[in-house]
């Protein structure tokens, strides 16, 4: 059998999810939308997790097979992530795709606003991975992804609390690979450059103004979705604690 036959058992034994339970969180919209859309057509079944309900459940409605579930809730609050690690049950999978983009010049941050960047993008997957492991809810074999930025390798003006956020995810996965490694569950990040997503394309003018630098085009939400059904499969079993850059080739030019 051909590797180019569609689909092959073996490609489908190396990316295919059958059967796992994945949580994919800011999945209303964008990235988590398309992540959760691909693992679902990869066989998984989905929870849902993200502040919108209404949205949430439009994507729940659009994603192929059974047994997906949707958890809304704001993950920034401390309880709320409580909850969703108490409802999840036994997981294969997750990936921590909730965030803000939090843009700002650094003599404009204020500390309200650094504390709403760092309550999302770090405290809030870093606790809820806390909670999903004392609860020992994640299965051997399980994955964890979590979403970074290029903004956490490279300079980029006026990102300093959101390169910060991303940042300290890297500066975590490491040592809890470690930690985790003997359990035979394994933590890795993608650090995407940028994405067209419906936040990022609010304003077409900047869009088109930074299209320019990608030498291999702007990234998409499912070029992303596509790259966690790697680190969520057999395919990436050997790896861990990486962070794997996804930079469209910003970096070379």
């Amino acid at each position: 059998m051909s590797l180019l036959d569609e689909p092959s058992a073996l490609l489908r034994g190396l990316y295919g999810l059958d059967g796992k339970a994945v949580l994919v969180t800011g999945a209303s919209k964008g990235i988590g939308e398309a992540v959760a859309k691909t693992c679902a057509g990869a066989g998984a079944q989905l929870i849902v997790a993200g502040r919108d309900q209404a949205r949430l459940q439009a994507v729940l409605d659009a994603l192929p097979g059974d047994g997906h579930r949707l958890f809304a809730g704001d993950l920034s609050e401390a309880a709320t992530v409580q909850r969703l690690a108490a409802e999840c049950g036994p997981l294969d999978g997750v990936v921590h795709s909730a965030g803000i983009r939090g843009l700002s010049p650094m003599k404009l941050v204020s500390e309200p606003f650094l504390n709403e960047v760092m309550a999302i993008n770090y405290i809030a997957p870093t606790m809820l991975t806390r909670h999903l492991l004392a609860r020992q809810s994640l299965r051997p074999g399980s994955s964890i992804v979590f979403l970074s930025s290029i903004a956490a390798l490279t300079g980029t003006v006026g990102v300093g609390p959101y390169a910060g956020s991303k940042a300290a995810l890297i500066g975590t996965l490491r040592p809890l690979a470690l930690e985790l490694v003997r359990r035979n569950i394994r933590a890795n990040a993608l650090c995407p450059s940028l994405v067209e997503t419906p936040l990022t394309s609010e304003d077409k003018a900047w869009l088109e103004e930074n299209r320019a630098r990608y030498p291999l085009g702007i990234g998409t939400p499912q070029d992303v979705a596509l790259a966690c059904l790697y680190f969520l499969s057999q395919a990436s079993s050997k790896v861990t604690g990486q962070a794997f850059s996804m930079d469209g080739g910003v970096e070379y030019v």
